[in-house]
């Protein structure tokens, strides 16, 4: 999938509210003052912000999303209300143009199962963050893989669900990324969505020099 064909998924989810209980990845991070944050897939920028007030001055947050629409959206909110230590990046998020080793945090919420090239975004996650630095990302995986039928399906797409892979495909490309001793914070109960099961899930995983080794 390309860059237009995301772009195109995320304009439906921008005026839609996906159904499932995905979520929270900004509150179970615990930034801390002066971190370096990233939300991928910020969208309106509600997250960012949050970061932003977080970190504090000596802090810095960018949101990265590939719908231009919601970066505009959130910049304008952020120079409104006076908050300076943010940028929206518009960016496919299977290569971001910010610096590696810059991340003290990413956050994620519902959004890399949008992504067809998994495995190309959560290289870009551990290229991004510092030795020491750490992700928590909330997103949907399927009890089986998802029927064909679904891929494009405009409702499956506004539900968060059409493009998610098994938990045990999504923790093994996590692990081929390079990181090993993740954490599960928190999973729901399986929702029946088509011919299938969906489940919420938000991990969390520490970058460190052994990582990769």
């Amino acid at each position: 999938m390309n860059t237009i064909e995301i772009a195109g998924r995320y304009s439906v989810l921008a005026n839609d509210t996906c159904c499932l209980s995905c979520g929270g990845a900004a509150e179970k991070s615990e930034a801390k003052p002066n971190e370096v944050c990233i939300d991928l897939g910020s969208g309106r920028g509600t997250d960012v912000l949050r970061l932003a007030d977080e970190v504090g001055s000596g802090g810095f947050v960018y949101g990265v999303d590939v719908t231009e629409e919601m970066v505009r959206k959130a910049t304008s909110t952020a120079a409104k209300i006076g908050v300076e230590n943010v940028q929206f990046v518009i960016a496919d998020l299977e290569q971001i143009p910010l610096e590696s080793d810059i991340a003290d945090l990413i956050i994620s919420n519902c959004t890399l199962n949008h992504v067809s090239n998994k495995s190309k975004v959560w290289s870009e996650i551990f290229r991004l963050l510092k030795n020491g630095g750490r992700f928590v990302i909330s997103d949907i995986f399927s009890s089986l893989p998802v029927p064909e039928e679904y891929a494009n399906d405009p409702v499956a797409v506004a539900e968060c669900w059409a493009g998610s892979i098994t938990k045990a495909e999504y923790l093994a490309i996590i692990k081929n990324a390079g990181f090993k001793d993740f954490r599960i914070l928190e999973e729901s109960k399986p929702y029946p969505k088509g011919k299938i099961e969906v489940s919420s899930f938000t991990i969390s995983a520490v970058k460190d020099e052994y990582s990769c080794c």
